[in-house]
């Protein structure tokens, strides 16, 4: 049968939303971001939206779950699935192609391995306490609430922790309605490219942000009211340069702290997408950008 879903993922500095942006003009079709950062506004530079690259011949992508949420709220999976959901069946009325496209792993996965996530609203005074626990007792309360954990990555964050253990308690309640899922079928195709050559990828266009304005970037995000911490909670780019803009580091070992930083952020991608093919998530593997190998395999699973 034909499938009613392409995800396009890939490390960062694949390439991947330029290949996706081409695909649904070819195949009228529209975008579904799968990036947990490119959902907040004013946040172009260091998120990569390339919001360019939407626009081919003259003609504008539809694009969705970019720039929807003020960076000083909190968006989490739970919402990123509900609205997923919404836009996939939107998309699918109009007879149109969703293309889901990213590399937060853990988005991705909560789709193509149907999640079952339970509404978990902040509870400010339990977050307040759960704040001022450390994160070994975080971690033992977590996994009292869930001994059978297969997912690791909350283990080590206490942003991770205190939210993981909201959801399960969440979960534990017995006022949570079943969610009504639509029915995907996805083809799923990954971005590679040989190491060395994404290392390059990755630092070239570190270079080109850099001197593109995202310091500046970071410095009016400070400047409109969001906090140090908070930005140092948004990772990599908004983590470094705001200790950057600081004086807790020069700007040479930032951009060099930098650059490693999002080196290895990219082996954790590959490491989750292999991890998501061992869970039974099929993967076709498109070698560095060849984008007619791409269009005919969509296509063939479009039939």
């Amino acid at each position: 049968m034909a499938k009613n879903l392409i995800v396009i993922l890939g490390p960062t500095a694949s390439g991947k939303t330029r290949l996706a942006a081409k695909l649904a003009y070819d195949l009228a079709g529209e975008i579904i971001s799968a990036d947990s950062r490119q959902v907040y506004k004013n946040m172009d530079i260091g998120t990569g939206k390339d919001l360019k690259e939407f626009t081919i011949n003259n003609q504008p992508i539809p694009y969705h779950l970019i720039d929807i949420e003020e960076p000083e709220k909190e968006f989490n999976l739970f919402e990123f699935q509900r609205r997923f959901y919404e836009i996939f069946r939107t998309i699918r009325s109009r007879n149109r192609l969703p293309v889901l496209v990213g590399g937060t792993g853990l988005y991705l996965e909560s789709v193509l391995c149907a999640y079952d996530l339970p509404e978990a609203p902040v509870d400010r005074t339990k977050r307040s306490e759960l704040n001022s626990k450390t994160v070994e007792e975080l971690q033992k309360m977590l996994c009292a609430l869930k001994p059978r954990m297969h997912n690791k990555t909350d283990l080590d964050d206490q942003e991770r922790l205190i939210r993981a253990i909201e959801v399960e308690w969440a979960r534990e309640s017995s006022n949570q309605k079943k969610k009504e899922r639509p029915e995907i079928d996805a083809a799923v195709f990954g971005i590679r490219w040989e190491r060395e050559a994404l290392r390059s990828r990755i630092t070239k266009r570190l270079e080109e942000r850099l001197t593109g304005g995202m310091v500046e970037e970071v410095s009016d995000l400070h400047a409109a009211g969001l906090s140090w911490a908070r930005l140092d909670s948004l990772g990599l780019e908004y983590r470094f340069i705001s200790r950057y803009l600081q004086n807790d580091m020069s700007f040479e070992d930032m951009k060099k702290k930098l650059n490693t930083a999002i080196h290895q952020f990219a082996k954790r991608q590959e490491t989750w997408f292999r991890r998501m093919e061992r869970k039974g998530v099929v993967i076709e593997w498109i070698e560095n950008d060849n984008y007619p190998l791409l269009k005919d395999s969509v296509i063939k699973h479009l039939k």
